[in-house]
């Protein structure tokens, strides 16, 4: 039986990155209005025109949101959804049913949703619906100033999570059908081993994590083999709210707190690297709404035109992304995060740092290409990240990687590279990770013809990144533009750019080559790493 209601008393819960029914105060306060209450999931083509989106994305939403659908109507209520602008969803449904308050969470995403969301508070203020905007996981939007972040993060992680609402007052609302991929012209995308979304698989690879997976946490993460298991895993359901930071966080400190208890120091020191990684993921994602060009401008003043800019076509761009530049492990690891929508933190460093440095590419138009092919994209992280490594955001000299050295040291015996690259399968260890410097009889013997059926290296990579140090230095000596500004090709445009606000109160642990997927730095490199 509905519940019929007058006009002007429907409380609607706008979802959008925070797609559970646990941990999330907008729903709860809807529910305790008392007044019927409407879950909203809008999607908005403009989103999802952004090139940073991809079809492996939206299938990962799109199997959230049956999982939240599901929630909702074991506790009395359908998910509502509907396309189009959401200014316009909003006025239609406030014409035929009447809005009394909006509820959703504060979200910090590409420029694209800061404009929607100022769009949507404009139209609130004339429309008279209540818009009651509550923070998620410590970041918070349009903060002013960032003292005492950190110890508000803090006070966040601490607090007792939100109880999921027992059950919803219906409204009358039609549920609105489900659209499909092609709807929004998101391409094919092959991604046949792509982690599935959903709350229920996300609750489980915490539990995993923090009961057995999490032990080699700190001492499996650096190599993509090993990570892919001994890492949370968690980062895609983070980016899409299918649990909170607050779950996570408090699940794994109590299970720090007995581990340390029992004398398991080695398990409890990788959920308290664990822990820290939590904090710096909404600390820097805290960090794009300071400064509001993350994604198209660069951080620091540098040289306009210093790298080259690319275009979808050019051939470097091109063999980097598809994993054919003809240095096996690099290829190993853009092959697999093609197929899985995920690598490990430094692998992610290393490919961005040689698109950059060995091909000299300007980062805008290859952090745009990369970013849709991680399930987990978030710009926050994504895009400082992207600068950090190409030298665009910090001072000194960014770190060169050597790509031969980090399969050395990272997957000695191939096993990486055999795996992703199978062409190169019956190459012996000791010539895999350089093929071009094998000697003819053991590439014959193994059936590769280098060119052919593997490509020659694109680039000397000592040559080239001798020639990349001499330009950075070069440019570092050069007075820089005072206001920074490069040309920018990234998708999603910012109209303004703010300073950055540092905080007294910051991590424990200093940022190295911050993690997409929350995973702490080896002490021993330490040193010799960029600060963020």
């Amino acid at each position: 039986m509905f519940y019929v209601c007058s006009m002007t008393d429907l409380h609607v819960v706008w979802f959008k990155r925070d797609l559970r029914v646990h941990d999330h105060a907008p729903l709860l306060a809807a529910v305790a209005s008392g007044a019927p209450v409407l879950p909203l999931y809008i999607f908005e083509p403009g989103f999802w025109a952004l090139p940073e989106h991809s079809r492996r994305q939206f299938d990962f939403l799109m199997e959230s949101l049956q999982s939240l659908d599901e929630a909702l109507k074991a506790r009395g209520s359908a998910l509502c959804l509907r396309v189009g602008e959401a200014t316009q969803v909003f006025a239609d449904l406030h014409k035929r049913h009447g809005i009394a308050a909006i509820h959703a969470h504060e979200e910090t995403g590409p420029q694209w949703t800061f404009d929607r969301d100022r769009a949507v508070q404009r139209w609130a203020v004339k429309a008279g619906v209540a818009l009651r905007e509550q923070p998620q996981n410590g970041v918070i939007r349009r903060l002013n100033g960032g003292e005492g972040w950190a110890r508000r993060w803090e006070s966040q992680m601490l607090a007792p999570r939100v109880k999921a609402p027992d059950s919803l007052q219906p409204s009358t609302v039609s549920a609105g059908e489900w659209p499909i991929a092609e709807d929004f012209r998101l391409p094919a995308d092959s991604c046949p081993k792509r982690q599935p979304g959903g709350r229920a698989e996300g609750v489980e690879l915490l539990r995993s994590f923090i009961a057995a997976r999490g032990r080699r946490y700190r001492t499996a993460m650096a190599s993509p083999q090993s990570a892919e298991g001994a890492c949370s895993r968690l980062s895609p359901h983070f980016a899409f709210g299918t649990v909170s930071i607050r779950e996570a966080w408090q699940a794994a400190a109590r299970a720090r707190t007995d581990l340390a208890l029992d004398g398991d120091s080695t398990f409890a020191a990788s959920l308290d690297s664990f822990l820290a990684r939590l904090q710096w993921h909404c600390r820097f994602i805290q960090k794009l709404d300071d400064q509001t060009s993350i994604d198209s401008r660069n951080l620091l003043a540098t040289p306009d035109g210093l790298r080259d800019i690319v275009t979808d076509g050019d051939p470097r761009l091109e063999a980097w992304i598809h994993g054919r530049t003809g240095f096996p492990f690099l290829d190993a690891c853009m092959r697999s995060l093609n197929q899985t929508g995920w690598l490990n933190h430094r692998m992610r460093a290393m490919v961005m740092a040689f698109a950059a440095q060995h091909l000299w590419m300007d980062w805008r138009q290859p952090a745009t290409r990369l970013a849709a092919l991680f399930t987990d994209f978030e710009a926050g992280i994504h895009y400082p990240q992207a600068q950090s490594h190409s030298g665009a955001a910090g001072a000194g000299i960014p770190r060169i990687y050597n790509p031969v050295k980090q399969s050395l040291d990272h997957d000695r015996d191939g096993d990486f590279i055999r795996r992703w690259v199978p062409e190169l399968a019956a190459l012996p260890a000791t010539h895999i990770h350089a093929p071009w410097d094998a000697p003819k009889s053991e590439l014959a013997k193994a059936g590769i013809v280098l060119g052919q059926t593997y490509p020659m290296r694109i680039v000397d990579h000592m040559a080239a990144a001798r020639e990349a140090r001499d330009r950075l230095y070069a440019s570092k000596a050069a007075p820089a533009r005072s206001d920074g500004s490069s040309p920018s090709l990234s998708g999603s445009q910012r109209t303004a750019t703010t300073s950055p606000r540092q905080s007294k109160a910051r991590p424990r642990t200093a940022p190295h080559q911050l993690a997409f997927d929350l995973q702490m730095p080896e002490p021993a490199e330490s040193s010799r790493s960029p600060a963020m």
